[in-house]
């Protein structure tokens, strides 16, 4: 198992720095997602890791090797890429042997290989059909199978599930995340999802204009945001920031509770809105300046109109 390592690393383009002075490490069998809105540097970081994009500045490791000027196929990485990348014209059979094929190996080894990734992957039933003939789902397994299949030190996912429908998401993200279980391998996986990012994940990095914001584990990060950003980029809704005079309080809204309570912020707001979303009920007010979500499992007694007050104990409340 490798651990990926970046020390101040920079990416450059004349006048244009889309990455700036990165620093984390990524542990030996971990998955790590690199999660963050479009531009944010995700991409970036992940085509340097496959030698894909240079390193302007600093240095990137796979363990003790220094990988800056390592070009792509001797970095035994395999990468799944957003829209699959499978030749068209290949079965699924011969799309999985493919990167054995070019590495000459054994015949008799790539067939072996072939069938134990297509049972892995519950592919065997169409390794005679074309990637036309198969669903999304089942494009994705193939592309997934071709990176596994000659057994690289390191994984890489480039958002590989935007394209598929929301139920379909959810069960390749389970998916995933068991065959990655299962094989020990090193994972690095970027999407611009923060739910995704946080189910899937051993610990993640959210990156914001070029710049790393915060790294850690999904509960660290939604309970203790590092900045406001993180604070309103993480959660479903995103955490509530309210102004307080020259600092800045978050609650997450399921945190707030109507009416005064022991040792509690009181918040008076005025409801603009409710939304019943099948599990829950969403309570949208304002306060004096800031719009703010309370959540509620049961139908909640507020109405729109009403001017009402709610609380959050000291203890949710995070100061950013």
């Amino acid at each position: 198992m490798t651990r990926i390592t970046f020390e101040s690393v920079r990416k450059s383009y004349d006048n244009v720095t889309p990455l700036h002075d990165v620093s984390f490490a990524i542990e030996p069998g971990e998955f790590f997602v690199l999660v963050g809105p479009s531009g944010s540097g995700k991409s970036t970081l992940l085509r340097m890791i496959a030698g894909l994009e240079s390193v302007t500045a600093g240095t990137l490791r796979f363990d003790d090797t220094v990988m800056n000027d390592i070009p792509p196929r001797d970095r035994d990485v395999g990468m799944v890429f957003q829209n699959y990348a499978l030749y068209p014209h290949l079965t699924v059979s011969e799309n999985l042997a493919f990167p054995l094929s070019i590495r000459k190996v054994n015949k008799q080894d790539i067939i072996s290989r072939v069938r134990d990734v297509a049972e892995m992957l519950g592919l065997g039933e169409y390794l005679d059909r074309r990637p036309r003939q198969l669903s999304g789902g089942q494009r994705q397994r193939v592309a997934v199978g071709r990176a596994i299949i000659r057994r690289p030190r390191v994984f890489l996912f480039d958002e590989p599930l935007s394209n598929l429908d929301a139920q379909l998401r959810t069960h390749m993200r389970a998916e995933l995340r068991s065959l990655q279980r299962k094989l020990g391998v090193t994972t690095v996986y970027v999407t611009h999802d923060q739910v995704e990012a946080m189910t899937m994940s051993d610990r993640m990095a959210i990156l914001h204009e070029g710049k790393l914001q915060q790294v850690g584990t999904a509960d660290e990060i939604y309970d203790r945001p590092s900045n406001s950003f993180v604070a309103g980029f993480t959660g479903s809704p995103p955490m509530n920031l309210i102004t307080d005079g020259d600092r800045l309080l978050g609650i997450r809204p399921e945190r707030l509770v109507l009416g005064p309570a022991s040792d509690s912020v009181p918040l008076d707001v005025e409801i603009t809105a409710t939304e019943f979303i099948g599990h829950e009920w969403l309570i949208h007010g304002r306060t004096r300046d800031t719009s703010i979500i309370r959540r509620a499992v049961e139908l909640p007694p507020e109405r729109i109109g009403d001017v009402v007050v709610w609380s959050a104990r000291q203890a949710d409340i995070r100061w950013l």
